[in-house]
């Protein structure tokens, strides 16, 4: 009796796992770095390679870095919301360019336009890793006091700005630099 009480403990533990993965959005991976300092770096910026930038250039604001490559498909497909995003002005949207070929994201830019306050090259995806970045478009909120408060893995789209971004950034303009 005992030796079919064992599998069938088992099964059950096997079903209850799946049931709770079932209950999960699979288009949300969690980061371990949200709530916790933005990683450091200082690169090259795209449109003038002899300036730098640096996360802690933004010290003191809300911001969003928005990782995007001229071979994204699913970048093209944000790419026109994020001048209604730039445009409202309630954060600046800082572009770091992923892995690209430096002439590609000028050419990209030039012909779909340009909504970054500035974007930053990222030629070897260093920097990338250090934010966890599965891939691109991949966009961050952080806040003035360097925190990553979200990542959001995918394209921002119209919904995801106005449910999750939108009110975040809002609520971390009203308050201090603590949360």
């Amino acid at each position: 009796m005992l030796r079919y009480l064992i599998p069938l403990g088992l099964f059950l533990v096997l079903v209850v796992f799946l049931a709770i993965g079932l209950t999960r959005d699979p288009r949300e991976i969690p980061s371990a770095l949200v709530n916790k300092p933005a990683p450091t770096f200082r690169l090259p910026q795209l449109k003038e390679p002899d300036k730098t930038f640096s996360a802690e250039d933004m010290r003191g604001k809300v911001w969003l870095l928005n990782v995007w490559a001229s071979w994204c498909i699913a970048c093209r497909d944000e790419h026109e919301h994020l001048f209604e995003y730039a445009k409202s002005g309630v954060a600046p949207i800082i572009g770091l360019n992923y892995k690209d070929r430096r002439e590609d994201a000028l050419a990209w830019l030039g012909e779909l336009g340009d909504p970054y306050q500035l974007s930053a090259v990222d030629f070897d995806g260093r920097v990338a890793i250090d934010y966890g970045v599965y891939g691109a478009p991949e966009t961050y909120v952080i806040d003035k006091s360097g925190t990553i408060r979200l990542k959001h893995v995918g394209p921002v789209m119209p919904d995801v700005w106005s449910q999750k971004v939108l009110p975040l950034v809002q609520e971390l303009n009203r308050e201090g630099i603590t949360k």
